[in-house]
């Protein structure tokens, strides 16, 4: 039996048969003879030490987690469903995923917290009013049809379990460059601007940094999309010429592939503005470099986080699979990220483990009323600052494109490559 059937029977069993899955996932896996392992494969972003020990001790589960590059995570698990049984990692992961049958429909009813995640993951706006921005809103990649493809259309079947998300900019170091005014003066153009010629560092995830080079590009008026998210081979192709030129005339001081080196980049000067994610500004401000992560007027790149569920985990394994994304969104692992600067599908559940001055700086945009520290124990948040680009809703008000794998992904990829090794 091939994937396309096995999804298919699993939706068959979505409406005839949900009473006996359900009675089936209550059954819990105490009774198997050894405590399952369930493995974790992501990115350092999530995969982190504390929060691996805390699941484990309040589940009674061994976890084990196996962190790698972005790229190298969605080749492997892609092309390997056999080797975890979770994957967590971002939305433009999901069309690779699913096309490979790398990953199994989650069922909606077994998410105990299902019913508190917000508007953004299921309509891709956190207001009425927000710009739901280009490329795939999470909401586009969420929901499974009767068919196996995915819509917009909810079910009670989806793709991945909605849970950390943000959105991402660059950061700059203000020794060097002058602190600009957030959503005013703050532009991508400044990742190609002259001025900074030799210091400057994109993210190397071609899914990713392809975006923050077409915002600057763009910013800069070098060329114009048409719809950024779906890019055309001749709209890369004239994206990557300018690239390639900047880098003949080093524009660039390199490409970072872990949050850990572009912190390393910023501490040895080798930059002064580069692509960046929230935990990195968050290092470097610990360590005392005045990093400003930016709040560009063009709109930010944003992302969201999925859990996804092996193709090949079953029985007790995913009752615990279940019960680890259940922990997820269970309070504590939302105030956690928060320290970092992440925020989680149902914030309001993880609003009572963190204090009032956290809750106020994080998610309100309010200014620190004492020092804050973050994940790491240092402080990494001074009293009396604000947070860059201001509250929650502020800033998922203003996306400009989403972390898209695109149609021309595959030419995107290459021409990538062909960056890197130029």
């Amino acid at each position: 039996m091939d994937h396309s059937d096995n999804r298919r029977d699993f939706l068959k069993t979505l409406g005839a048969g949900a009473v006996a899955s359900t009675l089936a996932f209550k059954v819990p896996y105490v009774f198997a003879k050894s405590t399952p392992t369930i493995r974790v494969m992501g990115t350092h972003v999530t995969l982190q030490e504390e929060l691996r020990q805390k699941a484990m001790l309040e589940l009674g589960i061994n976890i084990e987690f196996t962190p790698m590059g972005s790229a190298a995570v969605l080749q492997k698990a892609a092309a390997d469903p056999s080797s975890f049984d979770l994957y967590e990692q971002w939305s433009d992961s999901i069309n690779i995923l699913w096309q490979a049958g790398a990953i199994q429909p989650i069922e909606t009813e077994r998410l105990r917290y299902w019913h508190e995640i917000n508007p953004l993951s299921k309509t891709g706006k956190i207001a009425p009013d927000a710009k739901l921005g280009a490329g795939d809103s999470p909401n586009k990649l969420l929901y499974v049809q009767a068919d196996g493809t995915l819509s917009t259309t909810p079910t009670n079947a989806i793709s991945f379990m909605p849970y950390v998300h943000n959105v991402d900019s660059f950061g700059y170091n203000t020794q060097f460059i002058e602190k600009g005014t957030p959503y005013e003066t703050e532009s991508w153009s400044w990742l190609l601007d002259e001025k900074n010629k030799g210091k400057v560092a994109l993210v190397n995830a071609p899914t990713i940094g392809i975006f923050d080079a077409a915002l600057a590009a763009q910013a800069q008026g070098l060329m114009t999309f048409k719809d950024m998210g779906n890019m055309s081979i001749s709209e890369i192709d004239q994206l990557f010429a300018i690239l390639q030129h900047k880098k003949r005339e080093g524009h660039f001081a390199g490409f970072w592939t872990s949050v850990p080196q572009s912190v390393d980049f910023m501490k040895m000067k080798r930059v002064t503005i580069q692509s960046m994610f929230s935990p990195g500004v968050s290092a470097c401000k610990g360590q005392g470099i005045p990093v400003v992560y930016a709040s560009p007027k063009e709109g930010y790149r944003a992302w969201h986080g999925v859990m996804c569920l092996s193709a090949n985990t079953q029985g007790y394994v995913k009752d615990a699979a279940y019960e680890y994304m259940n922990w997820w969104l269970s309070g504590y692992p939302g105030a956690f990220i928060a320290r970092q600067g992440y925020y989680i599908s149902n914030p309001e559940r993880s609003k009572p483990l963190m204090s009032k001055p956290e809750w106020q700086y994080w998610y309100e945009g309010q200014e620190a009323s004492i020092d804050l520290r973050g994940t790491d124990g240092k402080i990494s948040v001074q009293a009396g600052q604000v947070r860059d680009g201001g509250s929650y809703i502020k800033r998922f008000s203003n996306i400009a494109v989403w972390n898209t794998v695109m149609p021309n992904y595959d030419y995107s990829l290459d021409k990538w490559y062909e960056l890197l090794n130029s």
